[in-house]
């Protein structure tokens, strides 16, 4: 009862929108929004888990505007806006020409239609993504700081090798340029590559990196982030520091919309469909991410996190592999359910041999101290 309380504004939104549709483009149109509702949150599972993992440093005020203002950008300026400027640049035509295909309606399979420009920009798209969330997963990996291991004969290798410093940077440049030479044939679509992919690289440093200077700044002014760490509690960011988390929230936001708002083209080419469709599902899964926080799912699922995190960068690797591969929706997004389900799998069973272990204890300390009595 208390979850459907929670996702009862994401419930009313839905049918809200799904009435529009009907208006829009009766039942049709009603079908198809309900079905890009679903794929994006079935598929933006491991968004809302590693989301969660950022978002719980954050205070209530931010994470409101995480489910508020975050959502409108991530609705309107993913799912809306950033298809209109890849088909104004990609295309080479103003937005009222990118408008006036969009409204057009016309075959992705044909050329010169929006969803043709859109699928012709997605090696660049691709690379981008790819390499932003490769550089995610690879941090994690390499994080000598994190106790729990999940996949233990994987994992404590990689974190050992997190004494290198960038080596992160330095896998992520070699598999672009890899990629670029083995994924792609035509020389202009391989500079395209290359210069997305960095792009990708540099923009995590940038992000990631202001996020980490911001944190650092609250922690020098304020002593209670050395006290709550003491106490194992969760640090709570506010002010320049949030912001700056906000702002990489976000951004990784838009990494996994990519394969989304491309992916959707291949069930309807109307960008209002798709706009409304994946709003509404991205709004569910920030609401979702909120839900995950605030019940304290990430610290009782211990595993939840990594399987997130290994589903990043399956998605990761198979974005770069999309440039050149046609891997489809359902392998991408089933591929990342399957980590994240095996990791939540995997806790509980955790979480049981744990409580056992306690519960074969306790008899032995009780009758001890009897004998002792």
């Amino acid at each position: 009862m208390k979850a459907l309380r929670h996702f009862t504004p994401d419930l009313i939104v839905a049918a809200i929108v799904l009435v529009v549709a009907f208006f829009y483009d009766g039942m049709a149109a009603v079908v198809l929004t309900a079905i890009l509702i679903l794929v994006e949150i079935v598929f933006s599972f491991d968004n809302a888990a590693v989301n969660a993992k950022y978002l719980v440093r954050l205070n209530e005020f931010w994470q409101k505007i995480f489910l508020t203002i975050g959502v409108l950008i991530a609705v309107f300026g993913m799912r809306l806006v950033f298809p209109f400027v890849i088909v104004c640049l990609s295309g080479s035509i103003n937005p009222v020409e990118a408008l006036q295909l969009a409204l057009e309606k016309g075959d992705p399979n044909t050329p010169g239609t929006y969803g043709y420009i859109l699928n012709e920009a997605h090696p660049s798209i691709a690379a981008f993504g790819g390499m932003f969330l490769l550089l995610l997963f690879l941090d994690f990996m390499f994080d000598e700081d994190r106790e729990i291991l999940w996949l233990k004969p994987i994992e404590r290798p990689l974190q050992k090798l997190g004494k290198l410093d960038v080596l992160s940077v330095v896998i992520a440049g070699i598999l672009l340029l890899v990629a670029a030479e083995t994924l792609v044939d035509e020389v202009s679509v391989r500079s395209n590559v290359l210069f997305s992919g960095l792009l990708g690289i540099v923009l995590y440093l940038a992000v990631n990196g202001l996020s980490s200077m911001m944190e650092a700044s609250e922690e020098k002014k304020d002593h209670e982030f050395e006290e709550a760490d003491a106490r194992g509690e969760v640090i709570k960011l506010a002010g320049k520091a949030a912001f700056s988390m906000f702002l990489f929230l976000e951004v990784l936001d838009a990494t996994f919309s990519f394969d989304g708002v491309i992916g959707a083209f291949a069930i309807t080419p109307d960008p209002l469909i798709i706009m409304m469709g994946l709003g509404v599902g991205a709004l569910c899964v920030r609401s979702m991410t909120i839900y995950l926080v605030r019940e304290g799912t990430l610290a009782e699922y211990r595993y939840l996190e990594h399987g997130a995190h290994w589903a990043i960068g399956a998605l990761a690797v198979m974005l770069i592999l999309t440039i050149k591969f046609h891997l489809g929706e359902f392998v991408i997004g089933g591929i990342g359910i399957a980590f994240i389900v095996s990791a939540w799998l995997s806790s509980i069973a955790a979480n049981k041999k744990e409580q056992a272990q306690e519960d074969n204890t306790l008899p032995e300390q009780t009758v001890t101290t009897n004998s002792h009595n």
